[in-house]
């Protein structure tokens, strides 16, 4: 039999047994729908903390020089928490001491952070993360400007009481008007509004949009930190490999100014996005670990159904298969033929489990903080696999079908 022939015929018959089918495919549907939604999410996820975190966030082939860490991806006792807020603070003069010491090329930035309301005429944004920064801050974070220009480095030195502000704040501030030249309160001191950055977006639901950025010794500097101290350096370098003689050289110059013995721990912090993306690297692994053992328990339940479906439908269609074989049918025809219509019984199944999970990593996507890529691969997997579970589940009902004696096959019906 041709197996165009045989995909017709089981077409015909899942097309004639809805109800039937329906109950065969819900295992392999269950199955290919998990696994497309949790592919989606995970692949998301990949990519949303490779581009997005690690570049918005930390920034590429970046390392930060702070008191303690900003991102913490294990447990912190109270114990450790404490010993952290007795380190000293980072301070100008450190933060100039690292710059002039590493040998590679790099760009550095100083900041500091703290929130507060920024005021225009009136009209208030409550919890806005105001950041008094450096010239070369947007270039390390990646922040283009969308309209204006960043300050330059003599408007830090200055002082100058300059502002570009993200998107969202830019937005709720002025509703769509031009806010070049505009006036801000922070602290309750005007800034004039120079620039604003592209829109961002959020990261876990969080908004990336709701911020300020003035200069380093603007007079924000006395309410973002005490005097004289920074939250955080900045280095950039060209590549990972100029980035840990970066990183070596700045633990150096940090241990001698913090006069360490070579047996005691760093008083301070260098974190790299590297920390970040191993521990997701971990939890990646785990979830990839145990995917294919969830989905393979739908797939199991899915052809016991589809088996015990299509005994059901060799023993109720003994007599064609006995007149079949008496028409000259061989066994090869009668096997091929009970094959083809389970494997494209979970195939459909898992053609709707395809569209079914695409469709929930596209919910997941929209309705949730969490992100959901499709991976091209995941669809193709889930469509091997039904069919796979089709001619798994095919094989026992086939071959019974195929071992019929034609005499006794009519003889059964009649």
């Amino acid at each position: 039999m041709q197996m165009f022939e045989a995909v017709r015929l089981a077409l015909q018959t899942i097309w004639a047994n809805k109800m039937k089918t329906a109950f065969s495919v819900i295992g392999v549907f269950i199955g290919v729908t998990f696994l497309i939604a949790v592919v989606s999410v995970v692949e998301g996820m990949n990519n949303y903390m490779t581009d997005r975190f690690a570049g918005t966030l930390l920034g590429v082939n970046t390392f930060h020089l702070r008191r303690f860490p900003n991102f913490q991806t294990g447990e912190v006792t109270e114990e450790m928490w404490r010993s952290w807020v007795r380190r000293p603070r980072i301070s100008y003069e450190d933060a100039t001491a690292v710059s002039e010491a590493i040998t590679v090329p790099h760009v550095s930035a100083w900041e500091s952070a703290n929130r507060t309301t920024l005021e225009y005429r009136g009209k208030l944004a409550r919890d806005i993360e105001v950041i008094a920064a450096t010239e070369r801050w947007f270039e390390i974070r990646n922040l283009p400007i969308a309209a204006g220009r960043a300050f330059s480095g003599q408007e830090v030195r200055a002082g100058t009481p300059v502002v570009v502000l993200g998107w969202e704040l830019t937005e709720r501030l002025f509703e769509g008007r031009d806010a070049l030249g505009k006036e801000v309160k922070i602290q309750g001191i005007p800034y004039r509004v120079i620039g604003m950055v592209e829109k961002q977006g959020n990261l876990f639901g969080i908004s990336l949009d709701k911020f300020a950025v003035t200069t380093a010794y603007a007079p924000a500097k006395r309410f973002v930190n005490p005097p004289g101290v920074v939250d955080a350096l900045m280095v950039q370098t060209n590549s990972l490999g100029e980035l840990q003689i970066a990183i070596a050289e700045a633990e150096a110059v940090m241990r001698t100014r913090r006069h360490l013995r070579p047996s005691e721990d760093n008083t301070f912090a260098i974190e790299t996005a590297d920390a970040v993306l191993d521990f997701w690297a971990k939890i990646n692994r785990i979830l990839m670990i145990a995917l294919p053992g969830l989905v393979a328990i739908s797939l199991v339940v899915g052809a016991i159904v589809i088996m015990n479906i299509m005994l059901m439908s060799v023993a109720e269609r003994t007599r064609e298969i006995g007149i079949r074989k008496s028409l000259g049918a061989r066994r090869r025809d009668i096997l091929s033929q009970f094959l083809v219509e389970s494997a494209t019984i979970a195939t459909v199944g898992a053609a709707v489990g395809v569209g079914t999970g695409l469709a929930g990593a596209a919910l997941v996507n929209a309705a949730t903080p969490l992100p959901a890529a499709v991976a091209p691969w995941s669809i193709l997997v889930g469509v091997a696999l039904g069919a796979g579970v089709g001619i798994v589940a095919g094989i026992y009902p086939a071959s019974r079908a195929a071992r019929l004696d034609p005499i006794s096959a009519i003889r059964h019906e009649t």
